[in-house]
């Protein structure tokens, strides 16, 4: 585990955000993602895509943090989608039902399909 967290955004349409996240999503890290995320929703940017290709270790203070994005998504009239998830996050989403609550995608790719076809028009995979 590290004690970092990076977000790379980018926004490939309008009122869409792309987080690129870097790092462990764990219990000291779990603030910066949900602060980034929130300024995201608070400037205008309600449909979010995580892409978590590049993140190795996501706790269960992560999985608490994802819900309380996507409650201020959905009340901002946006979504939460994510892309690339580590297998141990997948396994919590699946147990805990969260999955029926999130779009979960295989490949940032889909992720952009699935929110509006060429939508994601020169965002790379990370």
């Amino acid at each position: 585990m590290t004690d970092t967290l990076r977000l790379s955004v980018q926004h490939p349409g309008p009122g869409l955000a792309v987080a690129t996240v870097v790092g462990d999503v764990d219990l000291h890290t779990a603030p910066v993602l949900r602060a980034d995320a929130l300024q995201l929703i608070e400037q205008g940017t309600p449909r979010l895509i995580f892409d978590l290709a590049q993140v190795d270790y996501f706790d269960s203070t992560g999985l608490s943090v994802l819900i309380g994005i996507w409650h201020a998504a959905q009340e901002a009239g946006g979504s939460l989608t994510l892309a690339a998830v580590p297998g141990r996050l997948s396994r919590m989403l699946s147990l805990t039902g969260v999955d029926a609550l999130l779009r979960v995608h295989t490949t940032l790719e889909e992720a952009l399909a699935d929110l509006g076809g060429d939508a994601g028009a020169g965002v790379g995979a990370g």
